[in-house]
């Protein structure tokens, strides 16, 4: 068995490289196009090797790669891995139906399968280098797929995108540069980056803290957290998703619901300290999640397109997300359950936002319901399993995943419990109430019969349905899968099915009355039916900030791209000063002339954007 996951392990990452290395070259494109949609197979079944036998944990080890490349399996890769290939594989096997008349279908793979590789690559990275250059990898190639339809609406949303991701991405290795000064070297996940947050942290009686680095623990913590809050959609650095996801094709729009914006959340979980508390980006951490659950809400409710609202509802659940990861920095102590919580939320929502998205698109191919009464009736069964799901129902995953986090709030007791509690309950009743949102502008959209992309294929409906299908199935299951594909940690149990019924049941029946007064009784709410907000939200009101602004002689696009220019050159001059500093101490870190290229390559590239 030992001997197969190692080999899986190669292959995991090595499939979609080899493939990516291969579309280049115009003999090999067909045949790297037609595997492009299985190459996370070999993915999928490492994370189901692993699933069955835990103690297989494969690694290796490419040193004569960049510094080093090293790729390895724990329990927590192995959870986020069986969701990252299963949501591949599944959207592969969609877009090669979706797609079959795409005059860009080549392009669209070739992206994919790069993408893809950066994905599986950062959940198999065993240390900081392997993970930060695959998750860039995929930041990058994901464009493309945002861009596909080369349009101005998508072209305007990829411009967002690359602007977000390139400010995160500076702030992450910026972070990570100061914390590899720390640890004196290319450091491994483990104890190797825990010893470094010590050193970091100057920790009483253990280490002093690193020479040009005293009292830098906040802020490297800091910036960890808000780079990586742009790839989770964390509000206010949430703007590209709600932008990307109506441009982008459904396939993608899965992925990057389901598993890229995990990406974020992993980067959390992979680098932040489990022992050393942080109140005080704690308690922002907290906030910023429970506003943001509220706030993706409250968006979301206005707008028309159903892939929109999926986004929303996103950023929202990703607030969740966040108080988790809060309340490890918070209190160490509580680490263990409230690690435990976020990765059963992740998979959760993994699977039934990636079913829900697809769900537009076999929406969207359909021909009108009143020919096919029984396909629509398959659709919205296949829609109300992971909307149910994500509302929290008893007897669902959601319900599985909010009992674990209301278990790790609960140990963490006092205030924040007294008051987060409530407040996540509410807020659950606004999930209920925004997929009541989203079913509507989905049926609106079937029944007037708009289609996306190109014509269905030859093949029927089969082909999207049969992936689809396989996403609701398992999210179905989920609540049996759970606790196999990630064991609570700490000891703890995992939740029963039976456990909280009447706090799980009632903000769904919230939410559904809510939206019953809404739909039916229009004396009442009526005023909120008619609420719309552009998707991009506060990017609208900075837009039209800058027109108040306006400077005689200048045009607004002129107006923003100075401003923006400015606060770039600030950013950069600051980020230099810092690494500067960091360089005085000169290990092996800092004298690698390929991080030194990546920093300078991503000041170049965040300038050009902002052109």
């Amino acid at each position: 068995m030992a001997g197969l996951a190692t080999t899986l392990l190669a292959l995991a990452v090595g499939a979609p490289v080899v493939l990516a290395m291969a579309w280049p070259f115009h003999p090999l494109r067909p045949l790297a196009v037609r595997l492009s949609p299985w190459a996370a197979a070999p993915a999928l079944l490492l994370a189901l090797v692993h699933l069955v036998d835990p103690a297989a944990a494969p690694s290796l080890e490419a040193p004569g790669l960049f510094l080093g490349l090293q790729l390895g399996l724990d329990p927590l890769g192995g959870a986020f891995l069986l969701l990252t290939a299963l949501l591949w594989v599944a959207a592969g096997a969609y877009a090669w139906w979706y797609h079959a008349d795409d005059p860009h279908r080549d392009g669209f793979f070739g992206l994919f399968v790069l993408t893809m590789a950066g994905n599986l690559g950062l959940v198999l990275a065993a240390d900081v280098l392997t993970f930060y250059l695959c998750f860039a990898a995929m930041t990058f190639a994901a464009y493309g797929l945002v861009v596909h339809k080369r349009d101005g609406e998508a072209l305007r949303a990829g411009r967002i995108y690359i602007i977000l991701a390139l400010v995160g991405e500076v702030a992450i290795l910026s972070a990570l540069f100061a914390l590899g000064t720390a640890g004196g070297s290319l450091l491994a996940f483990g104890p190797e980056v825990a010893e470094a947050w010590s050193r970091l942290a100057g920790e009483p009686g253990v280490f002093p803290p690193p020479e040009g680095l005293e009292g830098a623990y906040p802020w490297v913590t800091g910036l960890l957290v808000g780079g990586f809050a742009v790839k989770a959609g964390l509000a206010p650095l949430h703007l590209w998703l709600p932008l990307a996801h109506p441009v982008a094709p459904t396939a993608a729009s899965a992925l990057l619901s389901g598993v890229m914006i995990k990406a974020g959340l992993m980067g959390w979980l992979r680098m932040l300290p489990y022992d050393l508390a942080v109140p005080g980006l704690a308690t922002v951490v907290i906030i910023t999640g429970a506003a943001t659950a509220f706030y993706g809400v409250l968006m979301g409710l206005a707008q028309d397109d159903p892939k929109t609202v999926l986004a929303y509802s996103s950023v929202s659940q990703m607030g969740y997300m966040a108080v988790g990861v809060g309340v490890i920095l918070l209190a160490p102590e509580v680490a263990p359950l409230a690690l435990t919580a976020v990765a059963f939320y992740a998979l959760h929502h993994g699977v039934a936002k990636g079913a829900l998205f697809l769900s537009v698109g076999v929406g969207s191919r359909l021909p009108r319901p009143s020919h096919h009464r029984g396909w629509l009736w398959t659709l919205r069964l296949g829609v109300a399993v992971p909307a149910l799901a994500l509302a929290g129902a008893p007897f669902t995953s959601g319900a599985f995943a909010k009992s674990s986090l209301k278990d790790a709030l609960s140990e963490l007791g006092g205030p924040w419990y007294a008051v987060l509690d409530p407040l996540l309950l509410v807020a659950a009743a606004g999930t209920t109430l925004l997929l009541v949102r989203f079913v509507v502008t989905l049926e609106t959209r079937i029944g007037g019969g708009a289609q996306e992309g190109s014509a269905a294929s030859a093949g029927g409906p089969w082909g999207l349905v049969l992936p689809w299908m396989t996403l609701v199935a398992a999210g179905l299951l989920a609540p049996w899968w759970l606790a196999t594909a990630f064991p609570p940690l700490g000891g703890a149990a995992a939740p029963s099915l039976l456990q909280d019924l009447l706090p799980a049941l009632l903000p769904v029946l919230m939410g559904v009355a809510l939206a019953w007064a809404i739909i039916r009784r229009p004396k009442v709410l009526g005023s909120l039916r008619g609420l719309r907000i552009p998707a991009g939200d506060l990017l609208v009101l900075l837009e039209a900030l800058l027109r108040r602004l306006r400077l005689p002689g200048r045009s607004l696009a002129n107006q923003a791209g100075w401003a923006l220019r400015r606060g770039s050159l600030r950013l950069q001059d600051a980020v230099q000063a810092w690494l500067d500093t960091l360089a005085r101490r000169d290990p092996r870190l800092m004298q690698s002339p390929l991080l030194g290229s990546i920093l300078l390559a991503l000041a170049l590239l965040l300038a050009v954007a902002l052109w």
